[in-house]
């Protein structure tokens, strides 16, 4: 054992195991560590005098697992590893707001560390179902597609299904830029928690989180794909701690987007296997579900609460293949969908969101007199149809030629063209008040004769109709 180590024995009174039997990557593997408990917080020393933090990933009666969080270079087996009786905690105060961490929870903004506030567990817990009040308050995203047709609702979780190569980077960095409650008076935050990012992927964020300003409003959790894959697993629990606080204890309007989820099920599966875990579907852990369940669920709106805490997690699915686990069971938890297309986006429309197969469960409850618009509900139903019949007309002319449509089938066609290029597509930097995202409705349905808007009301149409303004 080394001078160093020695000398950092002598600092500390309690149990210290000294020397590992493995050291696999970023695991250390313990012989005889009882006193560690399962997701207890370790220091770890090496031969070069750092101080380390890892987290316990197995506690068994043989031996422990012990995850370091940070960088093992220099690391070895030689080592004196302390336990320190308590899980990962952060701590939470007002001084939050308008700073970015890492997976750690270590500033990478250049400024100190917080040091004021109250220390909480990351771990946390699901809203009690009996606590929960029903969500039912609109949030503007200044995306057409997602306010006009898939309305966010204070509250709720509405994953975003894309696949590899798709601009949901970019749709993720548009929301956060861009959201906000209506009202007055009303306090309202951004939590971006970025899992297994790319260093571009987060350049990219930090400087659209900067320039814009946005960032005087937002917490920032940003993990990277080459950090151990235990701060993947810790990131979104970080970020809704954080939210949790700024939510429930300083009645804020809080929206916590997450990207990428597939990366957090990636590193479940990772961690799975190292522990010698029975594998599931396709490797990952049978408690994958209940798991995500525990991410998903502490999202919501608690009776007697001012604040809110609404979730948008953002996930790749792998092949695009919706019945993939992590989608699949996203699904299940989670409040509706909204899905990405490749063929809109090969076709140049920016959100290439396909309206189709997407939906948000809770919609209804948000929309309307005094909360949107009293046109909203009309508007969305009438759109979602014209646009099915128009899809399937295209389809049709592939196959016979659009001059043997009828006048009606290539009046759908023309309204579907209408729909991707004026309604859905808009630009990176657009930021859509519900007002004009309503209104550029009515002008794209406008290609309909009126007798084919059987969806909305006819006083409705009298009142908001171009040709009656």
């Amino acid at each position: 054992m080394s001078d160093l180590l020695e000398e950092a024995l002598t600092l500390y009174s309690g149990k210290i195991y000294r020397g590992a039997k493995e050291l696999r990557g970023s695991l250390l593997v313990l012989e005889g560590a009882h006193d560690v408990a399962y997701g207890e917080v370790v220091k770890i020393y090496g031969l070069d005098g750092m101080e380390r933090l890892g987290r316990a990933l197995e506690a068994g009666v043989e031996q422990t697992l012990i995850e370091v969080l940070g960088n093992v270079e220099g690391l070895s087996t030689d080592v004196l590893v302390k336990p320190t009786g308590s899980t990962f905690k952060i701590r939470v105060s007002e001084e939050l707001v308008g700073r970015m961490f890492n997976g750690r929870f270590e500033p990478i903004d250049e400024f100190p560390p917080i040091v004021s506030g109250e220390l909480r567990d990351i771990t946390g817990a699901p809203i009690n179902p009996i606590s929960r009040e029903h969500p039912s308050q609109f949030i503007q995203t200044g995306v057409s597609a997602i306010d006009g047709m898939f309305s966010l609702v204070r509250g709720q979780k509405l994953p975003i299904f894309s696949v590899s190569g798709l601009p949901h980077d970019q749709l993720a960095a548009q929301v956060a830029r861009q959201a906000t409650v209506r009202g007055e008076g009303e306090s309202f935050a951004v939590v971006f928690a970025g899992i297994g990012l790319t260093r571009n992927e987060a350049n990219f964020f930090i400087e659209q989180f900067e320039k814009s300003g946005a960032i005087e409003r937002m917490v920032a959790i940003i993990n990277l794909a080459e950090d151990p894959p235990i701060e993947r697993l810790m990131t979104p629990h970080i970020a809704l701690t954080v939210a949790e606080y700024l939510a429930f204890d300083m009645d804020m309007h809080v929206l916590v987007i997450m990207t990428d989820m597939t990366n957090y099920c990636e590193a479940l599966r990772e961690l799975s296997a190292a522990r010698g875990e029975v594998p599931g579907r396709l490797g990952y852990p049978g408690y994958m579900y209940s798991d995500l369940a525990s991410i998903y669920e502490r999202a919501g709106v608690i009776k007697g609460k001012r604040g809110s805490l609404t979730l948008l997690p953002m996930l790749t699915m792998p092949g695009g293949d919706l019945r993939h686990p992590v989608p699949d069971l996203t699904g299940y938890i989670t409040e509706g969908q909204i899905i990405l297309s490749q063929d809109l986006y090969a076709r140049g429309v920016y959100p290439p969101i396909n309206v189709l197969p997407s939906l948000s469960r809770l919609m209804r409850a948000g929309i309307g007199p005094g909360k949107t618009r009293e046109d909203h509900a009309y508007v969305a139903d009438q759109l979602y149809d014209a646009y099915s019949k128009g899809v399937r007309a295209r389809d049709l002319a592939k196959i016979v030629g659009e001059i043997n449509l009828s006048e009606r089938m290539r009046r759908y066609v023309k309204f579907a063209e209408a729909f991707e290029q004026e309604f859905l597509s808009q630009s990176f930097y657009e930021n859509r008040s519900l007002e004009e995202t309503l209104d550029r409705a009515w002008r794209v349905l406008s290609v309909l004769p009126e007798e084919e808007l059987v969806r909305i009301p006819v006083e409705i149409i009298k009142k908001y109709h171009p040709s009656y303004r």
